[in-house]
């Protein structure tokens, strides 16, 4: 039986930083412990979401593709879905939604995930390049984004909070992706205006934070050199 009360983390935002940027989980691993994350492929290759247990990725040109079992990932977060409605927003801006669910969740130190269905006004997502070896930073690599915009759309925000003491193994707060319904626009959240719709919530207790041991570069990795949580808060926008 699935545990829905457990976040799975495959590798660390940290890791990034430096560009440890191979490969190191398949996607057919990933969903073996959730039917529900976000993500990014091998050389930061697009931005990933997992809803109902269907992997989209959306790519640099903007193209939303399906992702096969074996395609891999230097960093992902899973969970089985068992969200609990909890609010209804209408036209309501992006920080005080943020406000609003923080109140309501009362979680702020522990994982949670937030899932928004509805019609959102001026998203504005990214996708970022594929990079092959020898990769450079996550600083450098993000520099390689594509930048997307669409005045209205219906679709689906799915959202991770991390506590403020995993600053650096994720990204402290809120890390958002989204998928439109149409399946043909999506990417990394950098804002949007406003939304209407349904809010719904997930809490965890437990984390589970796998790491690559198998992977040569991250095992030989000194961190003490990287300016880590400058470039991860610089990288998420």
């Amino acid at each position: 039986m699935s545990n829905s009360n457990v976040l799975y983390q495959h590798g660390t935002l940290a890791l990034l930083v430096p560009g440890l940027l191979d490969g190191t989980l398949s996607m057919k691993e990933l969903l073996s412990h959730g039917d529900t994350g976000i993500g990014t492929g091998e050389g930061l290759d697009g931005e990933l979401i997992i809803l109902d247990g269907t992997p989209y990725q959306v790519d640099s040109n903007g193209k939303v593709n399906l992702v096969d079992s074996e395609f891999a990932l230097p960093f992902a977060n899973s969970h089985f879905a068992d969200y609990a409605e909890m609010l209804e927003v209408e036209d309501i801006k992006r920080d005080e939604l943020q406000k609003q669910i923080s109140e309501a969740a009362a979680s702020d130190n522990t994982f949670y995930s937030v899932k928004i269905t509805g019609t959102f006004k001026n998203m504005k997502t990214r996708a970022v390049q594929k990079s092959s070896k020898p990769y450079k930073s996550l600083a450098e690599t993000a520099e390689n984004q594509s930048i997307f915009n669409k005045d209205s759309v219906k679709g689906t925000l799915l959202s991770y909070y991390s506590p403020q003491i995993f600053d650096g193994a994720a990204v402290g707060g809120f890390h958002s992706h989204f998928m439109s319904d149409e399946h043909d626009f999506g990417g990394h959240i950098l804002d949007f205006a406003s939304v209407t719709g349904v809010v719904s919530f997930q809490q965890f207790d437990s984390l589970e934070q796998h790491l690559p041991t198998d992977n040569k570069a991250y095992m030989q990795h000194d961190f003490s050199q990287d300016n880590i949580l400058e470039a991860i808060h610089g990288a998420e926008g």
